[in-house]
């Protein structure tokens, strides 16, 4: 027998947990980040139905559009687990921003989204700061984004992020160019993990029961190693290319490692001498290497192991581009050259990881 609905029941959204108060106070706190991201072409507010740039303003004669989108996967189980929200942000537009500076292309602005079961406007804003932060580092304006409150679909205190970027770059400096027998390879030093297998990491964090507030080193816990944010490397590749054209192709090194990425801007008759002796010792790899008992294969093909990024290029152009890159930020270590193969494999190891 059908019950016969109470009468005189009365829903509001909030009662189905959706706060909309909370999410307008949430854009009332940030606003003053977001503006803070303005650069040319942009002038970014909240409340449109959309975010506006004016390419024009860049004054390129001949421009394509470079998109990217991408997330953080689950480095954002650390983030929980530790209660940091301040740095996952970076990592968010890092991802995007670095995907698009390897076309050759300059980002212009970024949007991002975020969406968790119940809002808490502490968190989300400790997130967006870190979004306008990374912004701010790539010179990258924010000009829109979502805030979805989603009841029932996450676990209490989770949200997830993805982000959107857009650059520009003149057609006739649009990366990967032709590669050639002899150009050199040139590896960017990471700053750790960055965004990606941490999936294994996880494993190992649970299987072994480890605390992730155990001391690493003489100044960090292990959780600071873990969540260290992406290097961002959009000024240092910017400021190659805006002085040379000694780059043929930039490769990003984010899931699938050296081993997966690498080929990705190679011709198919390209293969690449690369010595592992150069490789940087950053040590939470070999933290990852010994507590997950991993063979030194799996490790290129899962972690950057040390390289954040690949720039190929002209031999004739290859002091110009380290001295370059020693007046920045960044670190450049000479891996191996680029030879002429048509069988496979693409990537020719010599050599062993630092820590192995």
């Amino acid at each position: 027998m059908t019950k016969t609905p109470p009468k005189n029941v009365r829903f509001t959204y909030k009662d189905s947990g959706v706060n909309i108060d909370a999410g307008n106070q949430l854009i009332k706190n940030i606003s003053p980040l977001i503006s803070s991201t303005k650069r040319l072409g942009s002038n970014p507010t909240l409340g449109g139905f959309g975010g506006i740039f004016d390419i024009k303003e860049l004054g390129l004669k001949d421009p394509l559009l470079i998109s990217a989108t991408d997330g953080v996967g689950t480095k954002l189980k650390f983030a929980f687990a530790s209660n940091n929200h301040k740095t996952i942000g970076i990592d968010l537009v890092a991802m995007c921003v670095n995907d698009i500076i390897a076309q050759g292309a300059e980002p212009l602005y970024f949007l991002d989204y975020f969406a968790t079961g119940k809002l808490d406007t502490k968190i989300a804003e400790e997130v967006i700061l870190g979004v306008v932060n990374g912004c701010k580092e790539a010179n990258c304006a924010l000009i829109g984004g979502e805030t979805a409150e989603l009841p029932g679909m996450y676990h209490p205190g989770h949200y997830d992020l993805a982000g959107f970027s857009v650059g520009a770059v003149e057609r006739n400096k649009l990366l990967p160019k032709k590669i050639n027998g002899g150009d050199c390879i040139v590896g960017l030093k990471s700053s750790g993990i960055h965004s990606n297998g941490y999936s294994l990491v996880n494993s190992i964090v649970e299987n072994k029961k480890i605390n992730i507030n155990e001391q690493f080193d003489e100044n960090n816990k292990l959780i600071d190693m873990i969540i260290n944010p992406t290097k961002i490397y959009v000024n240092t590749i910017k400021m190659i290319t805006d002085k040379c054209d000694g780059i043929s192709a930039i490769a990003h090194i984010t899931g699938g490692g050296v081993t997966e990425n690498l080929p990705r801007v190679m011709g198919g008759n390209m293969s690449a001498n690369i010595n592992l002796n150069n490789f940087p010792n950053i040590p939470i790899f070999e933290w990852i290497s010994k507590n997950a008992e991993i063979q030194q294969e799996e490790m290129l093909k899962t972690f950057n192991c040390g390289i954040g990024m690949i720039l190929i290029v002209k031999k004739d152009s290859l002091n110009k581009i380290m001295n370059y890159i020693q007046e920045s930020d960044d670190h450049a270590v000479y891996l191996g050259e680029i030879i002429e193969q048509k069988t496979k494999p693409q990537i020719i190891y010599t050599g062993s990881l630092p820590w192995l």
